[in-house]
């Protein structure tokens, strides 16, 4: 049974996740946001088969480098966004200058699209393109988790009013992609807490 591990980091405080499988040998890292010291202690020993991206923003790629470099992974992200890797104004980060400087990194090395599966760490990922907060945004479902990204929070969803946000395009991606999961599926957002599909589906006020 794989295992997983939330750190909160940097400003914005966005959740990265370091995903291990049952034997605590492999692992994949999800939106490392910083390079952070705690997120690499977790991964030192490991065999880290990836880099998975739910979208580009700075506040989730922050770490990519240091990761990619430290760790000899590859990355991977929808390919909408795969230019926003090296350029700190699509990626947002030369806008807020008062919490990141410039963030760039390399191109990835491999590109998502909707309903590719991926075989990491023994485990299949399954690739849902969600866009709406970003075009590019995916959320990835393996087993009886989803990690959302910025698509799906507690009782909330992801901003549309960046560059590429739209609010009627994630309502959909919430529908179609995500509300039609079993309900007991747990939802691993971008930011905040856990939540789960069934909840979503009742409480949520922004998407019913």
């Amino acid at each position: 049974m794989l295992t997983f591990q939330r750190f909160s980091l940097g400003a914005l405080q966005t959740n990265a996740y370091v995903v291990v499988n049952s034997e605590r040998t492999n692992a994949i890292v999800i939106d490392p946001g910083t390079a952070d010291s705690g997120l690499m202690r977790k991964l030192d020993g490991l065999k880290v088969e990836a880099i998975l991206l739910t979208h580009a923003h700075f506040d989730h790629i922050g770490g990519v480098d240091a990761v990619r470099k430290r760790y000899g992974c590859p990355v991977y992200i929808h390919s909408a966004e795969q230019s926003w890797l090296t350029d700190a104004g699509k990626n947002g980060s030369n806008r807020w200058a008062d919490v990141t400087p410039p963030i760039t990194t390399d191109l990835p090395e491999h590109l998502l699209t909707d309903g590719q599966t991926l075989e990491l760490i023994g485990e299949t990922f399954h690739v849902k393109h969600t866009p709406g907060h970003s075009p590019g945004s995916v959320s990835f479902l393996v087993g009886d988790l989803l990690f959302a990204g910025d698509a799906l929070f507690h009782r909330s969803i992801g901003r549309t009013d960046l560059p590429g946000g739209n609010q009627d395009q994630l309502s959909r991606s919430i529908r179609e992609k995500l509300y039609v999961l079993p309900e007991d599926v747990l939802v691993l957002p971008g930011h905040g807490q856990e939540t789960t599909i069934g909840e979503e589906k009742r409480e949520n006020p922004y998407v019913r």
